[in-house]
C-alpha cells in the first residue's frame, strides 16, 4: 500500500472513532418515569428537600424546590400563602378573596373526583416550619398561553385545542377562580392543557364570574357535574375545603348545569355537547 493510501485510511479509521465513540459515551436523556397520582403523592409527601429557591413570577412568593427520593428527582411548585386580601381593582364581583395554598390541593382532588386529569397533584407539607401546598412541576412545556396568543397559534388540531378551553371554562366557574390568567394555562409539547395554581378559587360565593362562557360542556364533564354531591365533595377534598365552600361549589354546579340545560334546550344537544378528539 503506498503511503498516501496508508494516509487515507488513517483518516477513515479516525473519522469513524470521532463519530462513533463520543455518541457511545454520552448519557442518555433524563426521562421521569409515568407515575400514578398516588405514587406522585407520596413523592411530594415525603422525598427530601434538596433545593429551594425563589419562583421569581407571582405575588405570592412561590417557590420551586428539587425533591429526591435517592430514585426519582423532580422539581415541586410551593406555596404557603393563606391570607385574606382586598382588591380594590378586581373586575370580578367581589374585591375580598382568600388566597390559600389550600385550594391548590382541593383543586387536584376535586379534579380528579370530576374526571379532570390536567390538574397536576399536590400535597399539603410543612416547608421550612410552615404549611405549604407542595405541587408536582409540569414536564416537557411548551408554552403558556400568553405565548400561544402572541404567536397565534391553535396547534396541530384547532378543535381540540379550542375544546380545552372550554372544559377550563367550566372547572374555573365550578371552583370560582378568580385568577386565571395566560401565565397558569400551560400548554405541554403533545398539546395537552395543564391548569395550574389555584389559591384563589372556592370563594363562598354562589354566583358565576363569567356566566356567558358557561355554553358548552365534554360529556362526561357535564356527567360528573350532576353526579356530585355534598358527601362525595367531602369524601374527595378532606380538610382542603370547609363545608361552606362545598356548598357555594355545589350551588355554583347548580348554576352551571342549569345554564347548559337552557343551552341544550334551545339548540340541541349536538350544538352544546362535545367529545374532546
Amino acid at each position: 500500500m503506498t503511503t498516501l493510501g496508508r494516509r487515507a485510511l488513517l483518516a477513515t479509521f479516525a473519522a469513524v472513532l470521532w463519530t462513533v465513540v463520543p455518541a457511545a459515551q454520552a448519557p442518555a436523556p433524563a426521562v421521569t418515569p409515568v407515575l400514578s397520582d398516588a405514587a406522585i403523592e407520596a413523592f411530594l409527601a415525603k422525598a427530601p428537600i434538596v433545593s429551594i429557591r425563589p419562583l421569581g413570577t407571582g405575588t405570592t412568593n412561590s417557590r420551586r424546590a428539587t425533591l429526591s427520593d435517592g430514585t426519582l428527582t423532580h422539581d415541586a411548585h410551593v406555596q404557603i400563602v393563606d391570607a385574606q386580601k382586598t382588591d380594590n381593582k378586581a373586575r370580578t364581583i367581589e374585591r375580598t378573596f382568600l388566597d390559600s395554598y389550600r385550594y391548590n390541593i382541593a383543586a387536584y382532588r376535586l379534579a380528579r373526583l370530576v374526571g379532570l386529569q390536567n390538574v397536576p397533584p399536590s400535597v399539603e407539607r410543612v416547608v421550612e416550619g410552615e404549611r405549604a401546598a407542595v405541587t408536582w412541576w409540569i414536564d416537557d412545556v411548551l408554552m403558556d398561553e400568553k405565548e400561544r396568543k402572541e404567536k397565534n397559534t391553535s396547534g396541530p388540531n384547532a378543535v381540540r385545542t379550542g375544546r380545552q378551553i372550554r372544559v377550563m371554562h367550566i372547572w374555573d366557574e365550578l371552583i370560582h377562580n378568580t385568577d386565571r390568567n395566560q401565565g397558569n394555562i400551560i400548554w405541554a409539547r403533545d398539546w395537552s392543557l395543564w391548569l395550574i395554581d389555584h389559591t384563589r378559587s372556592f370563594q363562598p360565593v354562589d354566583a358565576l364570574i363569567k356566566p356567558e362562557e358557561v355554553s358548552a360542556a365534554e360529556t362526561s364533564q357535564l356527567k360528573a357535574l350532576r353526579g356530585l354531591t355534598e358527601a362525595s365533595i367531602a369524601k374527595a377534598v378532606g380538610s382542603s375545603l370547609t363545608r361552606l365552600e362545598i356548598v357555594a361549589t355545589l350551588q355554583r354546579r347548580d348554576r352551571i348545569v342549569k345554564l347548559l340545560d337552557a343551552h341544550i334546550a334551545k339548540q340541541g344537544e349536538a350544538a352544546v355537547i362535545f367529545t374532546l378528539p
